[in-house]
């Protein structure tokens, strides 16, 4: 029998949450999200039969196995608790919280209802974080020393006033919604246990409406933006490895790079994605390369993967159903989540205090 899923928010991820499931051979039943009407738009569009203005009745189906979590950061923790509670899988969107104490709280709640928790880390699922992945398990690559990690976009502030741009919301701004490429880097070195954060935030155009991205998403007057617009740091790891990290949302950058660059002692490597314009996918460049030194002369390699759009979102969630079923290994673990979220704990009070910060 197919695995049952319920997909909690009807937001614009929700179709590639959708896809994924039922390429893996699942069947989603259900939408539920408090704005019904956007749960029977969504459900429309999907062809779901099922549409809920309510998360409790989405969990006494009888028939559902797992959900997945697409809503407002704030709301990620207490709704993936209340369905792990109520003995379902949770596959939750990005960040995996607002703060580390919430991501642990998720972790041992799905440790105690003996059930898979997920998070979509979708740029790990990338052809090129695929094929990187298997040099790096090969031993091709030998220990990471260092990795530079960068979400950097010149106009991508999403929207003012919105849960975007709201700290009690979100968590923050592109430092915690931008953490792909930080989390990747992390993915590639082996997730090593972080030492100390030194972090600056800025928030030089955070309020400046030139710089809005480009999806659409509509501003709120009696709204709050009190979020950063970018960020730069250096964590170093208890192994001696290191990553500097650059997120922004508004940068006086040349285009929207999306990438991780890392040194090992073998081979280095860049996975990167160049956006002709910001958010915007129809003129993106991809690059997947590999840097070794060889007889003497170095020597570069390009990795050639198929195409994929979607940056690896289908397929993670394709992952969450072979991951239960236990035909795939999980692509990210609570445990990592957890750290992850320590870390940027940590960079965010390294911001506020202008000093390294250890990371308890």
């Amino acid at each position: 029998m197919s695995l049952k899923i319920g997909v909690i928010g009807a937001g614009g991820m929700s179709r590639y949450h959708v896809a994924g499931f039922r390429k893996a051979g699942a069947e989603v039943v259900a939408f539920a999200d408090t704005n019904k009407a956007a749960a029977e738009r969504a459900a429309a569009r999907d062809g779901v039969p099922l549409a809920l203005g309510d998360v409790g009745e989405l969990l006494k189906l009888p028939e559902l196995d797992a959900v997945s979590v697409i809503v407002p950061n704030k709301f990620h923790a207490p709704l993936a608790l209340q369905a792990l509670k109520a003995g379902k899988h949770v596959f939750c969107e990005k960040p995996p919280a607002i703060n580390a104490r919430e991501a642990k709280a998720m972790a041992d709640a799905a440790a105690k209802a003996k059930r898979v928790l997920m998070f979509d880390f979708n740029n790990r699922a990338r052809p090129e974080s695929y094929a990187l992945m298997e040099r790096i398990a090969a031993g091709k690559v030998g220990v990471i020393n260092s990795a530079q990690a960068k979400w950097a976009r010149r106009c991508g502030i999403p929207g003012f006033g919105g849960w975007f741009t709201t700290k009690a919301l979100s968590g923050g701004g592109p430092v915690i919604d931008l953490l792909h490429m930080l989390d990747l880097a992390l993915f590639f070195m082996g997730y090593p246990e972080p030492e100390f954060v030194l972090g600056q935030t800025f928030d030089t155009f955070i309020s400046d409406k030139t710089f809005k991205g480009p999806w659409g998403i509509p501003d709120n007057a009696k709204g709050v933006t009190d979020v950063e617009a970018a960020a730069h740091g250096f964590v170093r790891f208890k192994t001696g490895q290191v990553v500097t990290l650059q997120m922004s949302w508004a940068e006086l950058v040349a285009r929207e790079e999306v990438s991780v660059t890392f040194q090992g002692t073998k081979a280095g490597g860049l996975v990167r994605r160049l956006f002709g314009r910001d958010g915007l996918d129809e003129t993106s460049v991809d690059t997947c390369e590999l840097y070794t030194h060889e007889f003497g002369r170095p020597v570069n390699s390009t990795l050639v993967v198929p195409a994929d759009e979607t940056m690896g979102r289908v397929r993670a969630a394709q992952n969450f159903v072979a991951a239960i079923e236990g035909t795939e290994a999980p692509l990210n673990t609570p445990a990592q989540a957890v750290s992850l979220m320590k870390l940027i704990d940590a960079f965010y009070a390294s911001a506020k205090t202008g000093k390294p910060v250890k990371v308890a």
